[in-house]
């Protein structure tokens, strides 16, 4: 994992700062968050290794899964990593650039994890409250984990704010123990 991850850093600051000097930040993130998507499937990963098949097709794929919205840049983009031969670290790449879009956005990614299903009415209700306890702009992704029993668990980066049912349970039997 930490070959890929150095593999791909250099790409994915190269593809950041290209978008960044074009205005299209938001834009590419979508798109290179799919073709990570793309990449991270199995055939599709079984398809990269294949000397069978032809990198023309490769590329050609790869543009489709993006749809219209892939301009020259993203597709020379494409280009430069099937003739490195380096398609597959394509996920990483997508890691990276959204992690320096945040960054250069002055926001973090929230993974709020929540016992039942919550709306998006209620994440915009939350996400103000959580913006002040973490002092930063925050992007919600929102997952279900019955585990929790009730409450919400939030990650950002390395800090974790636990309001779950589950984590108080926890935390009375390490408090009973000692």
């Amino acid at each position: 994992m930490a070959e890929s991850v150095t593999i791909a850093r250099p790409y994915a600051e190269a593809l950041f700062q290209v978008a960044k000097e074009s205005g299209k930040l938001g834009q590419w993130s979508a798109l290179v968050a799919t073709l990570g998507q793309v990449a991270a499937n199995d055939e599709v990963r079984a398809a990269i290794g294949d000397p069978n098949v032809d990198a023309g097709q490769l590329v050609g794929f790869f543009k489709a899964a993006c749809g219209k919205a892939v301009d020259a840049g993203l597709t020379n983009f494409i280009q430069l990593l099937s003739d490195n031969g380096r398609l597959g670290v394509l996920p990483e790449i997508a890691d990276l650039y959204e992690s320096y879009k945040q960054a250069e956005e002055g926001t973090k990614e929230a993974e709020i994890v929540s016992a039942f299903p919550i709306d998006d009415k209620q994440v915009k209700a939350l996400v103000p409250q959580l913006e002040a306890v973490f002092k930063t702009r925050l992007e919600p992704r929102v997952a279900v984990d019955h585990e929790l029993i009730g409450g919400i668990k939030v990650i950002v980066g390395d800090q974790m704010l636990d309001a779950s049912v589950r984590g108080k349970l926890d935390a009375m039997a390490v408090a009973l123990n000692n």
